[in-house]
This record gives C-alpha cells, structure tokens and sequence, in this order.
C-alpha cells in the first residue's frame, strides 16, 4: 500500500463540561469511562481530544483509575474554538423518533440553535430536552464539530416572532407551490443571518401562517416539486442554505 493512502488515525472525541487548559486533569463520568475502557479498550497514555463548546479542541490521554473509573490529563490545544455562526433551525414539535432524526442531522450540518415550538397540529406540546441533549452533543462528538447548537425551551410561534431578531432571515417551507424556490431567496440575500422553519406533520393549520409574509424579516420558500416529510423539510432547508452560505466548500480543520 502506498504509505500516502494510509487513513489518518483520529483519537475518539468526547465533550465534557468541564473548562480546558493545559494540565488539568478531569474525571470522566460513568458513561464516559465505560466507553472508553471497556468499549474501545483504551489504555492508560492513551489519546483522547476533548471539546466543551468554549475552548476548542484539546488533546489529553487516558489515565485509568481501577477497572471502571479513568480521568483525563489535557496536554495541548489541537484546535481554537470556532464562533458559533450557524444557521438556526426552528421545527414543530413532532413524534420523538424524527424529531431526534432531526436534531441530530441538524447538529450535522452545523446549525447553531434549534429552536422548538407548538402548532395546531403538533403531535405534543413537551420535548425530553435532556434526551435531545445527548443527542445533539454525541452528533457534535462524531461530526468534529467543536460546538453543539444550543436548544431553546418550547414556545408558541407567537412567542417566537415577537423576539424574533430582524438582522436575521427566517425562511418558511412553504407548500403551496407558488413561493419562489429557496435558493433564489438566498442568492437575494446573499451570507445574512438565516433560521429555516419546518412545520408539523400534514403542514401548519390554515391561517396559522397568516400575516408572516408581510414581516421584514420572513421569507416564504420552496422546496422543490414534492412534498416532505417534516424532518426531511429542514434537513433540506438546512442543507440548502449551508450550500448558498458556502459551507460545503469549507475543509475540515
């Protein structure tokens, strides 16, 4: 084999609370120290890069303590931390099974919030946001991200356009078939602060959109000539405002 085509070891990633520099030492949790010691088998030296959202990607080893604890001694910083400037995703509440789908492609794809809220036609008014927690950090965790997107707490979409930001573009999953497609919307409003909103299953009530399109700040859009599921629909807004942003052209650092 050429030794230019060997694949690039990655030490297996971790969040964790706590703050990062170099020397600390952190006692990893329950779950972590089972993952690591018994899970992947990691010896004592071993590396490990730890992230926590504020400062970046550490580079730390295993230091094993007994059969079933470890702690991990950083040693240097492997990359700065990044701002947090994604795209916003705002969803209905859905059934758990897509609405996890969804948080955790979401996280994927770089979105920087996600931002639930209650419909007519929701299928339920609470999320398990610590659930959806774990989801979203493990998501950052496999996809190198050093960052994972902040959930805000339920609310109406009432709620939600009365605080919304104006410097930032809400785009709407329109699906009445007459709204301009999504990427001539963001080639005319080319790298502004965007949210993607998808709606519940069978689309948002009627008249419960009534009155958006006149605001500044939302646009109506296109997906294409099919109609999606609500967690395909953000997936694809999502992928599609990443793509306008240039986010797909970036390497990976």
């Amino acid at each position: 084999m050429d030794p230019s085509h060997k694949p690039t070891y990655r030490p297996p990633r971790l969040f964790v609370e706590a703050n990062l520099a170099a020397g600390l030492e952190i006692a990893t949790d329950r779950e972590q120290a089972r993952y690591l010691l018994k899970v992947l088998r990691r010896q004592a030296g071993a590396p490990v890069l730890l992230f926590n959202g504020r400062d970046g990607e550490w580079l730390a080893s295993v230091e094993p303590l007994g059969r079933a604890d470890a702690k991990l001694v950083l040693k240097e910083q492997t990359r700065p931390q990044p701002l947090n400037d994604g795209p916003w995703l705002v969803f209905a509440v859905i059934k758990r099974g897509p609405m996890e789908l969804l948080a955790e492609k979401a996280t994927e794809l770089g979105a920087a919030k996600l931002l639930p809220i209650k419909t007519s036609r929701s299928q339920s008014e609470k999320i398990n946001e610590g659930r959806l927690y774990r989801i979203v950090h493990e998501a950052a965790e496999q996809s190198e991200r050093l960052n994972a997107p902040e959930i805000a707490t339920v609310q109406t979409l009432p709620e939600l356009i009365a605080n919304w930001p104006n410097d930032r573009l809400l785009i709407i999953g329109d699906e009445s078939g007459t709204a301009p497609p999504m990427l001539s919307v963001l080639a005319d409003n080319p790298g502004q602060p965007f949210a993607f909103m998808s709606g519940p299953e069978g689309g948002f009530a009627p008249g419960e959109l009534d009155g958006l399109g006149d605001l500044p700040f939302v646009a109506k859009v296109g997906l294409g000539p099919r109609v999606l599921r609500a967690e395909t629909a953000a997936i694809a807004g999502l992928t599609l405002g990443q793509a306008a942003l240039g986010d797909f052209k970036a390497s990976r650092g």
